[in-house]
């Protein structure tokens, strides 16, 4: 039996506003495994983003715990927690992140000088997965000589070139127009299934989310079976 790759056990996130408490999270219980693409529906403000944030460790939920790989990662130090998430998570945003003073190779080799592999390997990978999102002409170029749609595929070649375990994506072609976005995803999920990386990808696109494998809808703070009808 697979283990489970990211899992969560009754997280809750609520603010306090003013005497009022907002609950964002209720009781969110989930389990991703190992090469699953699960995308989270909902409308703006529903709170996916914030359960992302969770899952990475990159906010404290109000109760409950979040595993990767069986580690609770709020019980381990903010440094331990940084290379827990460089080891098995990559992170693809709807606005790329990408660094403009650096070249298309520079920016998806990021992450492996960051977790200290071999410089040897670490232009090998970038390349070859530059070339497997269509970018072997851009190498060299600098984000203001790529156009959005090569931007964004840029981001993905960094988020797969560690092998990350688990993918988190928020709006990952949110901001690109329809043909572009079904392009970038269809390629994304394309190298992610060959992969076998596990995917948690929030959007509000029902189109996007008819990829998944599983989709699930936020609801008022709750996960609840999802439908792409209506969304």
């Amino acid at each position: 039996m697979n283990k489970a790759i990211i899992s969560c056990h009754q997280l809750a996130k609520s603010y306090q506003d003013g005497e009022e408490v907002i609950k964002v999270l209720v009781d969110i219980n989930l389990e991703v495994n190992p090469g699953e693409l699960i995308a989270i529906i909902g409308h703006s403000g529903c709170g996916k983003s914030t359960l992302l944030q969770l899952l990475a460790g990159l906010d404290h939920p109000t109760s409950g715990a979040v595993t990767i790989l069986e580690d609770d990662i709020n019980t381990l130090s903010e440094t331990k927690r940084c290379k827990l998430r460089n080891q098995y998570l990559g992170f693809i945003y709807q606005f790329h992140h990408l660094l403009p003073e650096f070249s298309a190779l520079e920016n998806v080799a990021m992450p492996l000088l960051i977790r200290g592999d071999d410089p040897r390997d670490i232009k090998l990978k970038a390349t070859i997965l530059l070339e497997q999102v269509g970018l072997k002409d851009r190498l060299r170029h600098r984000l203001g000589q790529l156009s959005g749609g090569e931007r964004q595929r840029v981001a993905i070649a960094r988020a797969l070139v560690g092998s990350p375990a688990c993918i988190l994506a928020d709006e990952p072609t949110g901001n690109l127009d329809p043909y572009n976005a079904e392009r970038v995803l269809s390629l994304f999920v394309q190298l992610q299934k060959q992969q076998q990386t596990a995917v948690i990808m929030v959007t509000h696109d029902a189109n996007i989310a008819a990829h998944a494998d599983r989709v699930l809808r936020l609801e008022n703070g709750r996960l609840v079976a999802g439908t792409l009808r209506g969304n």
